[in-house]
């Protein structure tokens, strides 16, 4: 990615940015895109709310953002799974995920006062899931499931329902995955 060097103003800016994640397989931090763009990353996160207000399918993760390529070729199936588990398991279930080829696509918890909270967590790998943890612990932040002794839902995204099955299988093994008995 080449850097401006004079600053990109509004739409410009908008269909530079959109152009940008479209193109990109990976997150591209809002530090980054205001670097590209010589704007400061506040101008970013505007920029990305109104292109989220127009129905974009770009989404904040832990590493960055991302453009959701929504491709009918390939077939995406969504599951949405219950779990409860210690703070410290954290790493164990979502190890245990994404080792089966399963994204974890969000956290939601049921809040007394706020109703369901959703973020977005959007790991694949055990790189994208330590860096996730190690953004939890370097800015001392809560998981969700800390507001909720534990108890939350992911989504879970895969080509393979034979693949969200087996980490399903494997949840449950590990004492994870919620059933009537906990």
């Amino acid at each position: 990615m080449e850097i401006e060097t004079k600053k990109i103003l509004g739409e410009e800016r908008r269909e530079m940015l959109l152009s940008l994640l479209k193109n990109s397989t990976v997150p591209i931090t809002g530090s980054k895109l205001a670097q590209i763009a010589n704007v400061s990353r506040q101008v970013i996160v505007g920029d990305i709310t109104l292109l989220k207000a127009r129905e974009e399918p770009i989404i904040a993760t832990s590493q960055g953002y991302m453009y959701m390529n929504l491709s009918p070729v390939n077939k995406i199936i969504e599951k949405t799974i219950a779990c409860i588990h210690t703070r410290e398991q954290a790493r164990e279930e979502l190890n245990i995920i994404v080792d089966h080829g399963v994204t974890v696509k969000d956290v939601k918890v049921e809040h007394p006062v706020y109703g369901d909270l959703t973020a977005s967590i959007m790991v694949s790998n055990r790189q994208e899931v330590q860096g996730f943890l190690d953004k939890i612990k370097n800015t001392n932040a809560s998981l969700l499931a800390d507001l909720t002794s534990g108890i939350h839902l992911h989504t879970l995204t895969s080509s393979s329902e034979e693949a969200i099955k087996k980490a399903e299988d494997a949840l449950k093994a590990a004492g994870i995955l919620m059933n009537e008995k906990n």
